[in-house]
């Protein structure tokens, strides 16, 4: 959407499947032309309608197609979807050409040819049930295809996928900073070529010799030259942009292949391909240690590598070269084999699932730095003669009067999940949670560490951390491979936690006769916060016949408690769409369904001074402590930021509700200005479970009502 807007085009919004954007002939010629990352442009020309095949039909027949195919042009269709009717995708696209055919016939005489390859016009339908859009697929054919590709080797990268790649490990930044590129495993060399293209301010589409537009009786041909001539001019004053981008591959046949795509995009002055080991990939000679750079690659797979070992050496070949010679530099790494990225031995700051073409791929995002070996996803080995040292056995005898002590409380209130340990001895800085997980139903430890102080010596850190969690599977019973652990490092100002992994690997639990979903791998948290079960429960109580407002959504678990108490409706609001997806789902598996549960991606902040003239009798109201994220504007801090926070949901709040407003800050204090403006309980004590009893400050929570 950001690339579209970038490109003039008006009221860009997001839809399923795409990005949907004003009628400006002008944007849409832009994105064709200049799009990096988009498959298709479509015109739509029509909408309506159809429950049946036959009102399929006739709904095709009212467009006017004289308007968009000249009695000379030739024609392709195309349908997707889902329909009611219509339930085969061929079926669909053949009486799209039907309903096409017999509407110029019947209007011309004439009927046009067809040509499923490069057609003068290409049309596409797409059903969402009943509801049927119709549209000119302006850009003919896949977007990904500029033009400058030879015949590709095994698993090609999309060109496209590429430039993706590229945007999110902020090459186009780094390229003005004139930041060094390697791709050490470039096969075709799509990676440097996309990245020589933006550098230089080449627009993908501009070796394109066809488009769909081109045969569309609406095309603006003097429009079309136009900026056909802007980019021309764009990329002949980007021509010396000055940036190295450099490839090397084993590959001889490889190597070549990418000289000739080089060639072909009008990248070749720019880009370097050497054939080249891994082992041998570094920084060029003399480089400027403050000269930022990318290592951005796809390690090869399939029948490149003979054998699953054969691609685990090459992960490790490319994390020890890249841990020995690349410290400082950013690294995009494009693996179409997940479990592999474990090999690294780096950790991913960033995680992002991409899909090139058919093939499911991780995009690891890596900061070469001293600290950044990756964190251990389970127990390791070698660590089973600290069981009897004495710090061990110090430990194990805390975890085992914890234990004593919580399991009967535990099975008392039917308590599934729960903190057994939570630092209690200052040598051993761990937090320790319990998880029963149903179907099958297993006991699950989920451990996080608290990064040592600087002071402490390294060799100190390991070997505690060896002792506890050795002691973990004999006194709690639990096997290692149900072990996760996880590293909580303290977060500078403003610094946010992001994905750790994505093994996407998600159980069940219960509380309080409810279902969650919860994941163990892939995040620095499981997606239920523990401490906040006595609070959510008030939710629950407080919920009956009252329109419910979840801001900070995150995975929806206050939104199932108060939709399982009653709410009349419940509206969540987020910023990421991977924990509303997350929360809709929890609501499904209680079968808390319907369109009372509205989900909205927002910054909370923006929401709450867009929102409308609805009002809330429950509202839940629990912001991180600091967050970043690029996707909203300025820093929310909120120790600082929390008063007009608060003010700006009470504003939404019935005469007569409740916000429940609660923050994880250490040291918080609540503004003066919102105890005299509103009526305010603190609810912290009454809140706080007795698995979290050792940790008073594990959260602070607050009761507000609007005076009388």
């Amino acid at each position: 959407m950001r690339e579209l807007e970038g490109l003039g085009a008006a009221g860009a919004r997001e839809r399923a499947g795409g990005v949907a954007f004003g009628d400006s002939l002008e944007a849409a010629y832009r994105a064709c032309l200049w799009s990096r990352i988009a498959n298709r442009v479509y015109l739509e020309v029509g909408h309506f309608e159809a429950r049946t095949a036959t009102e399929f039909h006739a709904g095709v027949m009212r467009i006017d197609w004289s308007a968009h195919l000249a009695p000379a042009a030739t024609l392709a269709c195309e349908f997707s979807g889902r329909h009611p009717a219509i339930t085969h995708t061929h079926f669909g696209a053949l009486k799209l050409k039907d309903g096409i055919v017999d509407a110029l016939r019947g209007a011309t005489g004439a009927r046009p040819d067809i040509d499923p390859e490069r057609p003068g016009v290409r049309v596409h339908a797409h059903a969402h049930g009943i509801q049927v859009s119709i549209s000119i697929d302006l850009s003919g054919e896949s977007l990904h295809r500029r033009g400058y590709r030879g015949a590709a080797g095994e698993a090609p990268l999309k060109e496209n996928v590429a430039a993706g790649v590229l945007l999110r490990a902020q090459w186009p930044e780094l390229a003005q900073q004139r930041a060094e590129f390697l791709d050490p495993l470039c096969g075709s060399g799509t990676f440097c070529i996309e990245a020589a293209m933006m550098a230089a301010d080449r627009a993908p589409g501009l070796t394109r010799s066809y488009f769909g537009f081109l045969g569309w009786r609406g095309h603006d041909a003097a429009l079309w030259e136009r900026l056909r001539a802007e980019a021309e001019a764009r990329a002949q004053a980007g021509a010396g942009c000055g940036v190295s981008l450099r490839g090397q591959d084993r590959d001889a046949v490889a190597v070549r292949s990418a000289r000739e795509n080089a060639v072909r995009a009008g990248v070749a002055h720019l880009t370097e391909f050497s054939v080249a080991a891994l082992r041998d990939a570094a920084p060029q000679g003399g480089r400027d240690p403050g000269r930022p750079g990318l290592v951005c690659t796809n390690p090869p797979y399939g029948v490149r590598l003979e054998d699953r070992e054969g691609a685990r050496e090459v992960h490790r070949e490319l994390g020890a070269v890249l841990r020995e010679r690349f410290q400082g530099w950013h690294v995009a790494i494009l693996t179409g084999a997940p479990e592999l990225g474990r090999e690294l031995g780096l950790r991913a700051h960033r995680t992002n699932t991409v899909w090139n073409g058919g093939i499911e791929c991780r995009l690891l995002r890596i900061e070469v730095e001293p600290d950044a070996e990756r964190e251990v996803g389970s127990l390791g080995r070698g660590i089973e003669h600290l069981r009897d040292t004495p710090g061990a056995r110090m430990f194990a005898n805390r975890l085992q009067k914890n234990l004593k002590r919580l399991n009967s409380w535990a099975q008392r209130e039917d308590v599934s999940c729960y903190r057994i340990y939570d630092a209690d001895m200052p040598e051993y800085a761990f937090a320790i949670d319990r998880y029963r997980t149903l179907d099958p139903e297993e006991v699950w430890l989920y451990v996080q560490e608290y990064a040592a102080p600087a002071e402490i010596e390294a060799e100190a850190v390991r070997r505690r951390r060896g002792e506890v969690l050795a002691s973990l599977p004999e006194v709690t019973g639990v096997p290692v491979e149900r072990i996760r652990v996880r590293m909580r490092r303290r977060t500078r100002r403003g610094e946010q936690y992001e994905k750790v992994d994505d093994a996407e690997q998600f159980h069940q639990i219960s509380e309080a006769g409810l279902r969650f979903r919860v994941n163990f791998s892939d995040y620095l948290d499981t997606g239920i916060f523990l401490d906040h079960r006595l609070t959510r429960a008030r939710l629950r109580a407080a919920a009956s016949g009252k329109r419910f407002l979840n801001l900070f959504g995150y995975t929806g678990t206050a939104t199932v408690y108060a939709a399982a108490g009653g709410a009349a409706d419940t509206t969540t609001v987020d910023l990421s769409r991977t924990y509303l997806e997350w929360a809709q789902r929890n609501l499904a598996i209680n079968d808390l369904r319907g369109e009372r549960h509205r989900f909205i991606q927002a910054d909370c902040r923006e929401w709450l001074a867009g929102a409308g003239p609805e009002r809330y009798g429950l509202i839940f109201l629990d912001p991180p402590t600091f967050s970043n994220s690029k996707r909203m504007e300025g820093v929310l801090d909120i120790e600082r930021d929390h008063a007009a926070l608060v003010g700006a949901a009470m504003r939404l709040l019935a005469a007569d509700g409740l916000l429940v407003f609660s923050t994880n800050a250490q040291k918080f204090r609540l503004a003066e200005s919102l105890e005299q403006e509103f009526e305010v309980r603190d609810i912290s004590a009454a809140t706080l479970p007795k698995d979290f009893e050792r940790n008073p400050r594990i959260h602070r929570c607050f009761e507000l009502r609007r005076r009388p």
